[in-house]
């Protein structure tokens, strides 16, 4: 054991953006990801069954894809969405499919055996990818349990009645 509580460079929890979360946190976080990860590569799947113009030559291009499309949506898409702000105030949000098109473009561009042909395709796709995606996710909670998002225990206190 190396001293601050490594062993061997590894640390014993895990850091994330809230503080210090045990082990067993951190790895229902990964499960909730890998189950997200999961459910958007049957949206895209779904997508290609349902349109046309949206080709995916099997289960995993349709995984990949879905990989790129999180990676680009973590990085690229709140860029876009600041940049296209007006356009986006002025068309009541729709213009958001048109990123969310653009985006599907571009991972199509780098994961051979998933193809989109044509821009109202990707538009489509994009439509049934987020439609899919928020239905599905819905009934994961953030740390990949499937069922209620959220549980709240009220007790009613002695004094007063209150409830806590």
């Amino acid at each position: 054991m190396l001293p601050g509580g490594l062993f061997f460079g590894v640390p014993p929890c895990i850091i994330s953006t809230g503080g210090l979360e045990s082990a067993d946190e951190g790895s229902e976080t990964m499960k909730g990801i890998l189950i997200r990860w999961f459910i958007l590569t049957l949206a895209i799947l779904l997508s290609a069954y349902v349109i046309d113009g949206i080709i995916v030559t099997g289960f995993f291009p349709a995984l990949f894809a879905a990989a790129v499309l999180g990676i680009l949506n973590a990085f690229f898409r709140p860029v876009l969405l600041i940049l296209t702000l007006p356009v986006n105030i002025v068309t009541l949000g729709l213009f958001t499919f048109v990123i969310n098109a653009l985006l599907l473009k571009m991972a199509s561009g780098v994961i051979s055996g998933f193809d989109i042909h044509g821009f109202w395709a990707a538009v489509l796709g994009a439509l049934v990818i987020s439609v899919v995606s928020w239905f599905l996710n819905s009934f994961v909670s953030g740390q990949g349990r499937i069922g209620p998002n959220e549980v709240i225990d009220l007790k009613r206190r002695g004094d007063g009645g209150r409830w806590e």
